[in-house]
């Protein structure tokens, strides 16, 4: 019997482990659900997608700072913010097959999507938050939680930021950071996680500025991930309606992506308003207001936020980059990653192990390595080695070969187009700096 063709997430889950990307979690010990590991070239890519956005975010601007709060915080930060009450998903679960759903998932359903039968127990509520213990003692006065978002941690350092960094508004606070959400139905790769990482910026500004700030983010955002070079046509936004806004927003925009599964959301840009500095200066007597000398008045900062996941950012790039082109031969798949955020920029090839070429390589190697990560391969026929970049989504391949013993120069082959031009060995620098 034939093989059922694998979908186009699956195959990339299998890329994802066969290149070094992404593993399951303790996977020698069956593996935990939900939890994933980032390879070499996983934790590169991500690397690369972090510095990508803080650079965006804080080294390119004058009018945003960069935090990085801790992950436990006081109890009674969560306990403000409304997450220890209202932090909630309503679950449901099936008593036959003992299959678990979120509320919204069933669509009204009465019967389970798995095994058919009508013993679904009516829904319940189910804190997302993870809950563990401070000291010693494990009792009520000891509970602590992993943040479920890094947005508190900006919110109770407002005061220490701006007095510190003498910003004045507009201005904003951005994070990198862990976030830990007990997710009912996890699921479709590492676009849901328990244990995920944020890429969250707040931005203080005047109440009466809120529209155009609000604006003026959406279009930033978006504008960031056309330069990550994902396909402008998978991407749309996707506003909440009354019925769907949180009780902090006054409005609601999502950057969403057509994966494989469907329209999801990537992104979310937000009009916070006051709620969150007016909580917490209520919750602890902080005097939250601002003094603006343009609008000679006081008051609470409304903020805009905007809120990426780092993992989800990364699944979208490898999903938007993955492609099968058979005019590669036996090994078809290929990364068309963007070379700004490649883990590996260029890969360096002997054509044979002889005739002084592997040294030349190696040299060409050792010194592109002191700007970019490279790689050094001599296995196999050159075409293995293009294809097994292709895969690794490396954007250049330069080959060593007869002729550079003659003219210094190589060979450099393009991912993309497969097209392969001559280059002068002292060029290469700049060549490759030029593309990244």
């Amino acid at each position: 019997m034939a093989k059922k063709p694998q979908n186009k997430m699956d195959q990339l889950v299998s890329l994802c482990k066969r290149r070094g990307y992404i593993f399951p979690s303790s996977e020698i010990y069956g593996g935990l659900t939900s939890c994933w590991d980032y390879g070499p070239l996983g934790a590169e890519l991500k690397r690369n997608l972090k510095t990508f956005w803080w650079e965006s975010m804080t080294s390119r601007r004058d009018d945003i700072e960069g935090l990085d709060a801790a992950i436990l915080m006081h109890p009674k930060v969560w306990e403000t913010s409304g997450h220890v009450e209202g932090f909630n998903d309503p679950m449901i679960d099936c008593k036959t097959c003992k299959s678990r759903y979120r509320e919204d998932e069933l669509e009204g359903k009465t019967r389970c999507p798995k095994c058919g039968n009508a013993t679904l127990t009516d829904a319940k509520q189910f804190n997302l938050m993870f809950r563990t213990f401070m000291g010693p003692v494990e009792d009520s006065a000891s509970i602590i939680y992993l943040r479920p978002e890094t947005a508190q941690g900006i919110y109770v350092n407002f005061l220490n930021i701006k007095n510190s960094s003498r910003q004045k508004i507009p201005f904003g606070v951005a994070q990198i950071g862990k976030a830990f959400r007990n997710e009912i139905t996890p699921g479709n790769f590492i676009f849901r996680t328990r244990e995920f990482e944020q890429m969250e910026m707040q931005y203080f500004i005047h109440p009466s500025e809120d529209d155009k700030w609000f604006e003026y983010w959406k279009e930033q955002r978006m504008n960031w991930y056309l330069e990550l070079g994902i396909s402008k046509e998978k991407l749309r936004w996707h506003e909440h309606g009354p019925n769907d806004l949180a009780h902090y927003a006054k409005y609601a925009y999502d950057i969403e992506y057509e994966f494989p599964f469907g329209w999801k959301e990537l992104e979310g840009v937000h009009n916070r308003t006051d709620f969150d500095l007016g909580r917490h200066q209520e919750a602890t007597g902080k005097d939250m207001k601002y003094i603006d000398e343009r609008f000679k008045e006081k008051f609470v900062p409304y903020i805009i936020e905007t809120s990426a996941g780092c993992d989800r950012t990364l699944l979208t790039v490898l999903v938007d980059a993955y492609n099968e082109d058979p005019d590669r031969g036996e090994k078809s798949a290929v990364l068309k990653l963007s070379p700004k955020i490649a883990p590996i920029k260029a890969a360096i090839f002997p054509l044979v192990k002889k005739d002084g070429m592997p040294e030349i390589a190696l040299k060409i190697y050792q010194e592109l390595k002191t700007k970019f990560k490279v790689f050094y391969d001599a296995g196999g026929s050159v075409g293995r080695r293009y294809a097994r970049m292709d895969e690794a989504g490396c954007p250049f391949c330069i080959t060593v070969d007869g002729q550079t013993k003659e003219d210094d120069t190589v060979t450099v082959r393009d991912r993309d187009s497969m097209e392969q031009s001559r280059h002068k060995i002292a060029e290469l620098l700049d060549y490759i700096s030029e593309r990244v």
